[in-house]
């Protein structure tokens, strides 16, 4: 069997088009319909049903080849990547998923630093929810992931950043808002704006609260902190926000960012990657300039 062969009928999986997967491959769509018999001949199993007028779907048989073949896949691109590059050239292309909180306001002044000081490196930074930062990782589709509470799984490596402080945030006309500190106490009962259950930082806000014993009434929840920031400019109701991703709207006075008099409060932030998978000099060389003191600020 060659590798080809899988590359090929991987691609016909991810497609769902014969024609498309001949393409990537800069072959016919019969060569590719022949490689899917031969691999279906040598383990007569089928693979792919084919339906008139759909995609094509691959058999429970066909998933498990594809998943097995991906890993071979990556494994071999990886050891192509190692044997092709000397060990410590800063060069390539550098993956990084992040949240929205962290990559829209901590990270662009860490890439723009990293480009001029590797502009032959092209880095691809990705928004999306913690849980797919971690399958991402797990399946190499990317090399490293900045996280709020990072998780220690078992294989997944930490390297903590500096900790982000928590502020109350709320719109310039609330009653809160000539204050320049605040007791959690004060939001009781008061009409709040939330992350979605299942984001990190909404655990930590929901701890802070339990533990201080306040009640808040949640009047909606959101994945994303741009929606929450904008739902409270629009007065729906108060928040408890990193005070980094609030700056640019309390220099506008859209937003009144207020410290928590009982506090300091933070949420944790790290690098998270693969303990199992060599880093590469270039994001070796990322890590270490997140991690050289300057922190996440």
């Amino acid at each position: 069997m060659h590798i080809e062969t899988l590359k090929t009928f991987c691609d016909l999986v991810e497609t769902g088009s014969f024609s498309e997967a001949g393409k990537l491959n800069f072959v016919t769509q019969s060569a590719v319909s022949q490689q899917l018999t031969a691999l279906e001949r040598r383990y007569d199993r089928r693979l792919v049903e084919r339906r008139p007028g759909r995609l094509a779907v691959p058999t429970e048989a066909g998933r498990l080849l594809y998943t097995q073949s991906k890993l071979i896949l990556q494994q071999l691109n990886t050891l192509e990547q190692k044997l092709r590059q000397r060990p410590e050239v800063v060069s390539g292309t550098l993956r990084v998923a992040t949240v929205y909180s962290l990559g829209l306001h901590a990270l662009p002044p860490f890439v723009k630093q990293f480009l001029r000081m590797h502009p032959q490196v092209n880095v691809r930074v990705e928004y999306i929810r913690t849980d797919r930062v971690y399958a991402g990782l797990l399946d190499g589709t990317v090399d490293l992931g900045v996280v709020a509470q990072p998780l220690r799984r078992a294989r997944i490596e930490v390297v903590p950043l500096k900790p982000e402080a928590l502020v109350v945030v709320c719109s310039p006309e609330h009653r809160l808002a000539r204050r320049r500190e605040v007791p959690l106490s004060l939001l009781a009962r008061e009409p709040f704006v939330a992350f979605d259950r299942g984001v990190p930082t909404r655990r930590v806000v929901d701890r802070l609260l339990k533990e201080q014993g306040v009640p808040v009434n949640i009047v909606t929840e959101f994945d994303n902190i741009e929606t929450i920031k904008r739902s409270v400019e629009a007065g729906l109701g108060v928040s408890i926000l990193p005070e980094n991703t609030v700056k640019n709207e309390t220099r506008a006075r859209t937003l009144v960012a207020l410290s928590p008099s009982d506090g300091p409060y933070t949420r944790s932030v790290g690098v998270i990657h693969r303990k199992d998978r060599e880093l590469s000099a270039t994001a070796r060389a990322f890590l270490e300039l997140l991690t050289s003191g300057i922190g996440l600020t």
